[in-house]
């Protein structure tokens, strides 16, 4: 445990760091009933050094020095599963959240490499460092990239593609496939080209939500020099902090119809714009994304497109929808602690084999990611593919 000195730690420093939240935090707390659900539903409770159930008792003893001097939050994936379950409708993944704002705010030692994030996407405004112009290299080996692919104004739907599709190669294959299908359904759309900047859910997880503001700012601006009315996205994370965390940030967002590509794609096959050949006879499984499923309410949409292609069985895992096991991609985790994140998705991979399943089929780029490895790192034998690749490959 630090030391009190080091953590310069009262009441008044704790109130003053957290915005004027922590007397919420602690009214909220107090209906705590310590019935363990937070703890009993946490994926990553056995990687913590203290349960959740234990922090929320330290924050209603008035014992913040001790809870932030653990490290449980920052193991927290933010998946939602306490929140959930709990009886009293306790928001605790969010509280795990304001822990990790608390360090930031009080100057307290960060994670290296959360320090690194926070100077990496307030400067090249993305995750990766990368050039940000080069936002849509992931376009460059298409056989021929769409001309929508291009900035411009009176499209119907701006395409947001997030950091890790645009830049880390595992996943261009999902904006590949998605700009496809909307070519071949005829839809009008464009993007933002190197104007689109992170969305800044990555600096919102780790409690820097006041460095988002100007990505915020400057993203709904550019969404609405194009003229359209709608956004769709293909990453859950930045479709849940467009749809909800932008709307508190950036009023000015509030008017922007935003939808997952799995909504758009769903509406597609409705009517009639997407038909389907009959596949192989295959068993598929489908795990939910936290950020679309828990976070959003993200469930029929998907499961609507599998089911609406010929030849495939859809099998659910032991845990779906709600109580959906997360991959152990988000929370920023995968930063501070790989080797969480690598337990994490081999206990969704478990699941993943008690299927019998031959594709998992996700809705998210980190999603597949996590679990591509972790079929690797498991030798379990099973494709894993985005929804839009799924999809592309089933079109007739």
């Amino acid at each position: 445990m630090a030391e009190a000195k080091s953590l310069a730690l009262n009441d008044q420093v704790f109130r003053t760091a957290f915005g004027g939240e922590l007397a919420e935090v602690r009214e909220k707390l107090q209906t705590c009933i310590q019935c363990g659900s937070c703890s009993a539903s946490c994926p990553a409770v056995g990687l913590m050094d203290v349960t959740p159930r234990h922090l929320w008792q330290l924050i209603r003893w008035g014992l913040e020095d001790e809870a932030v001097a653990t490290k449980a939050f920052w193991v927290c994936t933010q998946c939602y599963a306490c929140t959930v379950r709990c009886p009293r409708g306790i928001i605790t993944s969010e509280n795990m959240r304001l822990l990790r704002k608390w360090q930031s705010s009080a100057g307290l030692e960060m994670p290296e490499s959360v320090t690194k994030l926070r100077d990496t996407v307030t400067t090249s405004y993305n995750i990766s460092g990368d050039d940000n112009a080069r936002r849509l290299i992931w376009s460059e080996n298409l056989d021929q990239a769409p001309a929508s692919l291009q900035p411009r104004t009176g499209a119907d739907y701006v395409l947001f593609t997030g950091c890790v599709s645009s830049f880390y190669p595992m996943t261009y294959s999902i904006p590949q496939a998605f700009v496809q299908i909307l070519e071949k359904a005829g839809i009008s759309y464009t993007t933002m080209g190197g104007e689109e900047w992170c969305c800044g859910y990555p600096l919102y997880g780790v409690g820097m939500e006041s460095e988002m503001v100007d990505i915020a700012r400057h993203n709904v601006s550019r969404f609405l020099e194009s003229g359209a009315k709608k956004l769709v996205t293909t990453c859950p994370s930045c479709y849940y902090t467009w749809a909800h965390i932008y709307h508190e940030v950036v009023p000015e967002s509030r008017g922007i119809q935003v939808l997952h590509a799995t909504e758009l794609l769903a509406e597609l096959v409705q009517q009639g714009k997407l038909t389907f050949k009959e596949q192989p006879p295959t068993v598929v499984t489908y795990h939910d994304p936290c950020d679309l499923g828990r976070k959003s309410g993200v469930y029929d949409a998907p499961r609507a497109l599998i089911n609406s292609i010929p030849g495939l069985k859809l099998v659910e895992m032991a845990n779906a929808r709600e109580s959906a096991l997360c991959c152990g991609g988000g929370g920023d985790v995968e930063m501070v602690n790989a080797q969480a994140v690598e337990e994490l998705a081999a206990q969704r991979m478990a699941q993943v084999r008690d299927t019998g399943a031959k594709l998992l089929i996700s809705s998210c780029q980190q999603c597949k990611r996590t679990l591509f490895r972790s079929a690797r790192n498991t030798k379990t034998r099973v494709r894993v593919l985005d929804i839009t690749e799924l999809v592309l490959d089933a079109l007739a």
